[in-house]
């Protein structure tokens, strides 16, 4: 019922998830993810099993194709599931059941992977990817919102759209970033739209948040307060020169 992008940025490390599906909150059920760890799918017949075990043995140092071996194996109903995933190295590995509803596939790239079923067809995912792997001159987030676009642009989920998500980890167990359209009419539009206001404040906060190497994270309120400043200076400025580009021209 979805269709999902799990990559990794080889210039970072960071490990992102995209997700969209006629299903309401499909951010709540497909991705898992963890930074320095792994990222996990779990969708069609979904098993939440598949992405939290999934996590734990990637942490062990398990490949993606054991994990995928160990985690079918003992499910009857895997092959009603699809899964893919990477892991901190980029290794990664995808599978789909033989009673998924077609359309139904995956594509394993390096550093990325696309899966989907019960799709339009095969150009879903195909397009996703290759949206993807055309756009890396954007930052990691957009990449991946501009190939679940491709994707949905292609015909994506055949009963249509409802909700969609995007999940992205750096180095901690927390999410950079993690927004959600459970239910919308189009919920990639509306992830667009709600990147664009994390850019307002979110962003800068998450930049001054505690790491591992770093548990005191920014404290001082100053540097946030400065950037946040300067962006809502930059966009009254665009807005003044909008406003007198479009006033029409009077005779004195």
């Amino acid at each position: 019922m979805t269709y999902s992008i799990v990559a990794r940025d080889p210039e970072t490390g960071h490990l992102g998830i995209a997700v969209a599906s006629r299903f309401f909150a499909v951010g709540c059920a497909v991705p898992y993810i963890r930074g320095g760890i792994g990222a996990v799918a779990t969708q069609a017949f979904v098993s939440p099993l598949y992405g939290t075990d999934g996590l734990k043995m990637l942490g062990e140092g398990k490949s993606p194709d054991e994990i995928i071996r160990l985690v079918t194996e003992r499910d009857d109903g895997a092959e009603q599931r699809q899964m893919h995933l990477i892991d901190a190295s980029g290794r990664n590995a995808a599978f789909t059941g033989s009673k998924c509803i077609n359309w139904a596939g995956h594509l394993v790239a390096d550093n990325v992977s696309v899966a989907g079923n019960m799709l339009v067809g095969p150009q879903v995912i195909e397009e996703t990817l290759r949206a993807y792997q055309e756009s890396s001159n954007l930052p990691f987030a957009e990449r991946l919102l501009a190939a679940m676009e491709a994707g949905e642009a292609a015909g994506g989920d055949k009963r249509g759209k409802q909700s969609a998500a995007l999940v992205i980890c750096r180095d901690q167990d927390y999410a950079w970033l993690n927004i959600r359209a459970d239910d919308h009419g189009d919920p990639l539009a509306e992830l667009r739209r709600l990147y664009a206001v994390a850019q307002e404040r979110y962003i800068h906060v998450a930049e001054t948040m505690p790491t591992r190497s770093n548990p005191h994270g920014m404290i001082d309120r100053t540097v946030i307060d400065q950037k946040i400043a300067a962006l809502e200076a930059e966009r009254a400025a665009a807005g003044r020169a909008s406003a007198s580009f479009s006033t029409p021209w009077m005779p004195k």
